[in-house]
């Protein structure tokens, strides 16, 4: 044996050794090996990894897995002999010969009665036992029920004879219900998943038998628990009557659930059997519901605060305090009904109670809970109220009111812990960070937008419930917080944002003068508060209140104008996001109250839009470019609501005035000096310019064209001058030069200038004027500047804005058609036609022209040479070989394939043609996806592909079952088959497949024509 250092060094040639099969394996070099695995580095581990890996895919490793096993003292070494040995089950089970696979079943279940017969050992062993107890699991779905009959009873049987055996048992039953009810979608096909659930269901009353005299006599805490988890598991499937016709209910809630070892076990099973929907046992699950709440009163005392209990409590005792939201919001989501009885409606209120303290707890995902919740009553609450009978039991009870006016009471509380605990809306970019530093957020908080939405639309429902409650706390809280007894940024920010989420909840009147003292209160409080950071979180507060209430703005100019007035000073307030907030108000009020902005108003002597052209300059002084671009946007909405056409194109002069003072000055001196358009700063600066009049052109519409028409032939030289630079820069220094700065800045300039002329071609109501003034200039500057260029230089939008012009000018660019696709088509398709990764960008935009073309033009495609148009046809077809995940696209080819659709055969072979209708290409496919199923996986028995093949046809118009049909596929391509195919239920699966194709040749016959005449019988 070559050399290994006293440090454990191991050279390859010496692990190499572990692959010789001719030799007795070296337990000790193998411990050594796995060793340098696990704990070196480098070049030894990368030794190891390679040998490790070599010997678990040896075909025969499996046979040294005894032996390892039982000569071995490392459990890492134990752990790798067992994955080899689960590999083999999972994989190759089936070709196996049966005294193999019963001599690997005994001598598993052998392991595991060695090492679960005492409690040392269960625990000491427990990752090792665990391994053991899956390779167990793995076992049984093959061998169970039908090869193992007796293993159901074989277990129970066992588990009497020792706790510590009993309790390890509780944990393969456990894991085998997981595999067949919990995770065998994908692991298994449904045919032999839904027989194991059925012998599960079948034999489940020795398993039961099993949990409850263990629950009933045992003294072992550990194999109670164990007990209880099992049980846990079998509760979303096992029949009722275990749980309703027994004594399980009372067991569990009389005996374990006030024990703090098994509270909270208990706890998840009875929120288990309180999600059970059933009528027929009512009164069962009412005396759950009432016994628990007891319980729960001698326990935690409703004068307990839940708040302080949770922060203050241990792991365990938060975990129950979250269980309880689980059981009462279950309960109550399904069966509320059963106890809104007049005789239990202290019961109930007990249990709202709970719910109340449990949703002030400062946990988010109990809050989630309880939320949800909270969201179904009220809405069944708001949609009773809008009906004249009030629906429920509680009606009928004697005091003569209805559910809304009972759960009142609880309502009033909710509102208070909504209004508290509001999440942030998207809209608010100022936010409070861990540090309880004011900063501005940049990324989108997804968890907190969405429970926004959900409490918005709670508190929403609370409003509708009782306005006047919503109204009078939400001006209580803000006078707190005028006043300074409840001052803290965190409070006016909840308070604001749920101001914010009801808008359009009250009554125009009640919304009227409820908003008159909110803006004025807050309008104050900004003024009242020093400080930035104070002024910051004032400032977002008023943004976010007023850009949820435009109906108010509309119905009251002061206000409407006082509020923009404000939005104007915030642009100048330099705290991070007050600015970003209150550019996205202003667009956001635009486009509510454009027609309030170009009218002059009571009082006013001129249109506000004119005071805003006047004080542009001013007012988007402070602000950054892309602050500039939504602030010209917004304005642009409020141009576009102007009437007279004649005073919107003097607007739009004025708005583009400063632009274009820039722009010319640029332009003038690059005439002197060509080199200014390649300092970084200027291209910038131009690339800022565009992207302002593309904002504006996004909302301006067609009227646009009153700037595009002074710019437009000095863009287009801009863009041919930039492109220029960037064909000298890549021609000198290689392609990599287009990812240096000024490189990358000039294609933003041409990329900008094509994404503001397709923004504009969109939106224009003139197609003839853009053929004859747009167009012919833009194809010499775009179309043949693509065509020359280098690959790596060429701009996708290039692509895209050709789309634009054929969708939007249709048969008018007839004329032109040639040109544009002898400039782009060939050249894009040397760039795409080598793989199907690079230039995806180009890859997708490309076959968005060749969609307009084919949609818009077809004529045009007709008349082009024979070479031309068999080169656009192969590229279709060759788009084609890209990869189709969506089981919906692979089921509609199917689709038109049997529906005779494709009318030409698809076989080469001359006797094809003889064939009537679509049975010639339905056999084509069936015969070549049967070839090349045989080539891929040689593994497969002929009957598992041509099952799979049939079902294919059958579940074409059944995208579900198809997606089904093809995982069922998936799981068997995983696993060498053998000439067993027993456990796959095969003749079932084709009883099945038969069944849907006659459900479907029914549902075509039912429609003339869908059908072909040689498929239809006739009656003589």
């Amino acid at each position: 044996m070559p050399p290994t250092s006293p440090m454990g060094v191991i050279s390859e040639s010496a692990a190499a050794q572990l692959l010789d099969f001719s030799q007795r394996l070296d337990i000790g070099l193998l411990d050594r090996v796995v060793n340098c695995m696990y704990h070196e580095a480098g070049d030894q581990q990368k030794i190891a990894e390679k040998v490790l890996n070599t010997l678990k895919e040896h075909p025969d490793a499996w046979m040294r897995v005894d032996s390892i096993l039982e000569f071995s003292s490392n459990q890492e070494t134990k752990y790798f002999a067992l994955q080899i040995l689960e590999a083999l089950i999972k994989t190759r089970w089936k070709v196996l010969a049966r005294p193999q696979c019963e001599g690997i079943k005994k001598y598993i279940v052998g392991l595991i009665i060695q090492t679960s017969s005492s409690s040392e050992l269960l625990e000491s062993e427990k990752t090792y036992l665990g391994k053991l107890n899956m390779i167990l699991v793995e076992i049984l779905k093959h061998e169970w029920p039908n090869n193992w009959s007796t293993f159901i009873s074989d277990i129970v049987g066992a588990s009497k004879t020792n706790e510590s055996l009993c309790q390890n048992n509780m944990v393969i039953l456990r894991l085998l219900s997981e595999e067949v009810f919990d995770f065998s979608l994908g692991q298994m096909t449904q045919t032999k998943a839904k027989h194991l659930k059925d012998s599960m269901c079948q034999q489940f009353s020795l398993i039961f038998q099993l949990c409850q005299y263990v629950l009933e006599n045992s003294q072992n805490a550990s194999l109670v628990v164990s007990t209880l988890e099992t049980l846990l598991r079998f509760m979303h499937w096992i029949p009722l009557g275990y749980i309703f016709e027994t004594n399980l209910i009372q067991t569990l809630v009389f005996k374990f659930f006030n024990v703090p070892l098994f509270r909270n076990i208990t706890l998840k099973c009875l929120a288990e059997i309180a999600g059970v929907l059933v009528d027929e046992y009512d009164t069962q699950l009412v005396e759950l519901f009432v016994s628990t709440t007891e319980k729960l009163k001698e326990m935690l005392p409703l004068e307990t605060r839940l708040k302080e209990a949770y922060e203050r409590g241990s792991n365990d005792e938060q975990n129950f305090i979250q269980n309880l939201a689980i059981f009462y919001t279950t309960f109550l989501k399904g069966h509320s009904s059963l106890v809104e009885k007049p005789e239990l409606i202290w019961k109930l209120q007990d249990a709202y109670a709970y719910l109340l303290m449990l949703s002030e707890v400062e946990e988010r995902e109990i809050f989630k809970i309880c939320l949800e919740y909270w969201n179904i009553l009220v809405s069944d609450l708001y949609r009773e109220s809008l009906t004249t009978t009030v629906v429920g039991t509680l009606a009928e009870s004697t005091t003569g009111e209805g559910r809304s006016k009972q759960y009142a009471p609880i309502l009033s509380k909710l509102r208070r812990i909504m209004i508290s605990r509001m999440a942030r809306p998207e809209e608010v970019l100022v936010v409070e960070n861990e540090h309880g530093e004011v900063v501005r957020e940049f990324m989108k908080d997804t968890d907190s937008l969405n429970l926004y939405k959900s409490m918005r639309e709670t508190l929403v429902y609370l409003t509708h419930l009782d306005y006047s409650d919503t109204k009078k706390i939400m001006i209580e809280k803000l006078q707190h917080q005028v006043d300074g007894r409840e001052w803290s940024w965190h409070n006016l920010n909840t308070l604001c944002w749920a101001i914010g989420s009801i808008s359009g909840a009250m009554q125009e009147d009640d919304e009227r003068s409820f908003l008159v003292i909110v803006i004025r209160d807050l309008l104050g409080l900004c003024e009242q508060k020093r400080g930035k950071d104070n002024k910051a979180i004032v400032a977002s507060n008023i943004m976010y209140v007023v850009g949820q209430y435009p109906r108010f703005l509309r119905a009251h100019w002061r206000f409407l104008k006082t509020v923009i007035t404000k939005l104007f000073e915030f642009m100048h307030e330099t705290h991070e996001g007050v600015q970003d907030m209150a550019c996205d108000t202003f667009i956001k009020i635009a486009q509510k109250c454009r027609r309030q902005l170009v009218t002059v108003q009571y009082g006013e002597a001129v249109e506000f839009i004119e005071e805003i052209l006047k004080e542009i300059d001013i007012i988007i002084n402070d602000l950054q470019p892309q602050q500039v671009h939504t602030f010209y946007e917004a304005v642009g909405v409020i141009i576009s609501a102007q009437l007279d056409s004649a005073v919107e194109a003097r607007q739009i002069e004025r708005l583009f005035r400063l632009p274009n003072q820039i722009w010319d000055g640029i332009l003038v001196q690059a005439a002197c000096n060509i080199d200014l358009l390649r300092d970084f700063e200027v291209v910038q600066q131009l690339c800022n310019l565009l992207k302002t009049n593309h904002s504006a052109c996004k909302s301006l519409g067609h009227s646009y064209l009153v700037q595009l028409g002074r710019i437009y032939l000095d863009m287009l030289n801009v863009y041919k001058i930039m492109s220029q630079n960037i064909g000298q820069a890549v021609a000198t220094n290689g392609e990599q030069v287009t990812k240096q700065p000024l490189i990358r800045s000039m294609r933003s300039v041409k990329k900008a200038i094509l994404n503001l002329l397709s923004c504009w071609i969109k939106r224009t109501t003139d197609p003839v004027f853009v053929a004859e003034n747009i167009l012919p200039p833009l194809l010499d500057a775009v179309a043949d500047d693509y065509q020359k260029n280098l690959p790596a230089a060429r701009e996708a939008e290039v692509l895209s804005l050709m789309a634009t012009l054929v969708n939007r000018l249709e048969d008018h660019i007839l004329p032109a058609l040639p040109r544009v696709l002898d400039a782009v088509f060939q050249s894009t398709l040397e760039m795409i036609d080598k793989d199907l990764e690079e230039f995806p960008e180009h890859r997708t935009n490309f076959f968005t022209l060749l969609q307009a073309v084919n949609a818009h033009c077809f004529s045009a495609l007709l008349s082009l040479t024979s070479d031309k148009f068999k080169l656009i046809l192969d590229s279709v077809i060759w788009a084609i070989k890209h990869t189709m995940r969506q089981s919906s696209l692979l089921a509609y080819m199917f689709k038109i394939v049997e529906n005779d659709i494709i009318t030409v055969p698809l076989s080469d072979a001359p006797e094809s043609t003889t064939v009537q209708g679509s049975k010639v290409n339905v056999q084509y496919v069936h015969q070549s996806l049967s070839q090349l199923l045989k080539q891929v996986f040689p593994h497969l028995q002929e009957t598992q592909i041509r099952v799979f093949i049939d079902g294919l046809f059958s579940f074409d118009q059944d995208v579900a079952a198809f997606r089904e049909h093809v995982r069922d596929f998936l799981v068997q391509i995983r696993e060498v088959a053998g000439e067993d195919l027993s456990d796959l239920y095969l003749e079932e699966r084709e009883a099945e497949i038969a069944q849907a194709q006659a459900a479907k040749l029914r549902r075509q016959a039912c429609i003339p024509g869908i059908l072909g005449p040689h498929e239809v019988d006739m009656c003589d």
